[in-house]
């Protein structure tokens, strides 16, 4: 890392601000040269003019300098706050790297400071997800894991995990010592508690996922019951083909929409129904395929129409998929109603129209995506993190056996295993940690 590196660190576009951030050992050095100031206070605001190589002016812009190791990634930082827009800022920019620094490749300043100790690897993953953040949730979520909530669980896994591994360890190695007899009936109960633990965890951040990703609605229903007009009113916009001809949509279309503190990925679906033409039937294919992702599916129908086979399809879809969070709406409201309603009952049906709105169904939708979103319960927010933990407790799983037959060396294996999974959240596994545990809990060096 003797690399100086430099980037633009805001969005490009038209805005007041832009930030040049400069990262490294040349980067006082580069700052002194840019603003011609010989002398430059740590953590002090200077307005001062930017000159480029040529010494033309280049903008007056704010200059604050961070020492090492008081800085983001750990180095020295200098950050340029200058008037926004493309060419003052990259001006700035080629300046920089003229002067000595090298542009950053993507995500690096998080990295020198995961790779200095200023944070770890929950917290660089709570950064890169904050600025994807589809809900307000979603932010009070990466905000606890960039404050160390995942961290703090990953430490205390590790402990237990370390404690075992140590007994078992000793046990092996000093068979002689005093060991309480109850200890063993003390680690399962730990290694049960933690696999429980884990579990909640994992179904937590399935469930929730969409709070980090967006939620994704899926519109289902037969032709013609009004879901482009559904997906036309909440997207505020003609982006559908509304026809009175059965098929007009044969591919499913996905646009983005927020709904109350939420953005979610609103999918409208072609109509499913038994058809002989081969795009529609791909088309219907795919909807199904939207259906079987989606976290909430909005199922359409007509009440200004007798309930049909092609009803009788869609409900049995919506519940087979009762696990998901289904809203079943019956559209048309406004026209004389003609569909049975007992089919319903088990769904609570909410009535809906084109031509009054669909208020009603958005306030539904905004009231369950909340409920998902209530919760204090802690949440992984990558597939890294959830993988990890299934191995974690895979791997405890597969010690226990071991545990109760006395095979320690095996149920050694696994635990250590175990520990390896669960430390590569946040921080690499050191054997040297065991030995720590061995001599000091269990006062074997005497």
């Amino acid at each position: 890392m003797a690399d100086t590196i430099t980037a633009i660190a805001t969005a490009p576009g038209v805005s007041s601000i832009s930030i040049i951030r400069i990262s490294g050992e040349q980067a006082l050095s580069i700052a002194q040269k840019i603003s011609k100031k010989s002398e430059i206070k740590p953590r002090y605001a200077y307005l001062t003019p930017l000159y480029n190589k040529e010494d033309d002016l280049i903008d007056q812009a704010i200059l604050i300098y961070f020492v090492s190791p008081h800085s983001f990634t750990g180095e020295d930082i200098v950050e340029f706050q200058c008037h926004g827009g493309l060419i003052v800022s990259q001006e700035i920019l080629d300046t920089a790297l003229s002067l000595g620094a090298r542009l950053a490749e993507p995500g690096e300043f998080s990295k020198r400071a995961f790779l200095n100790g200023k944070i770890d690897l929950t917290e660089a993953e709570a950064i890169s997800k904050l600025i994807e953040a589809k809900s307000v949730d979603a932010a009070k979520i990466l905000a606890k894991q960039m404050k160390g909530e995942l961290k703090h669980f990953v430490e205390e896994s590790r402990e237990a995990l370390l404690r075992s591994l140590a007994y078992s360890e000793v046990m092996i190695d000093y068979a002689e010592e005093d060991i309480p007899d109850d200890i063993m009936l003390s680690i399962v109960s730990q290694l049960e508690s933690l696999v429980d633990q884990i579990t909640h965890i994992v179904d937590a951040s399935h469930r929730r996922r969409g709070l980090i990703e967006g939620f994704k609605v899926a519109i289902i229903g037969k032709p013609n019951v009004g879901k482009s007009s559904l997906l036309n009113a909440l997207l505020s916009y003609e982006r559908a083909i509304v026809s009175d001809i059965a098929g007009t949509t044969r591919d499913t279309i996905e646009e983005q929409v927020r709904i109350g503190s939420h953005i979610i990925r609103l999918v409208d679906t072609a109509g499913i129904r038994e058809s002989e033409d081969t795009i529609e039937k791909i088309g219907i294919e795919r909807s199904m395929s939207s259906v079987e992702d989606a976290d909430v599916i909005i199922a359409l129908f007509d009440g200004s129409r007798p309930f049909d086979e092609e009803d009788e399809k869609i409900l049995s879809i919506v519940t087979m998929l009762r696990q998901k969070d289904v809203i079943v709406a019956i559209n048309k409201s406004d026209l004389p109603q003609k569909l049975d309603r007992d089919a319903f009952e088990a769904f609570d049906p909410i009535e809906v129209s084109a031509k009054k709105g669909f208020k009603k169904l958005t306030e539904t939708l905004e009231k369950l995506l909340d409920g998902i979103g209530e919760g204090e319960e802690m949440m992984l927010i990558s597939a890294r993190q959830i993988e990890a933990v299934e191995r974690a407790k895979k791997a405890i799983l597969e010690a226990k056996e071991p545990l109760i037959r006395g095979e320690l060396e095996f149920f050694s294996y696994y635990l250590q295993e175990a520990v390896k999974a669960i430390s590569s959240i946040s921080k690499p596994y050191d054997s040297e940690e065991v030995l720590d545990k061995m001599f000091g809990e269990f006062c074997l060096g005497k």
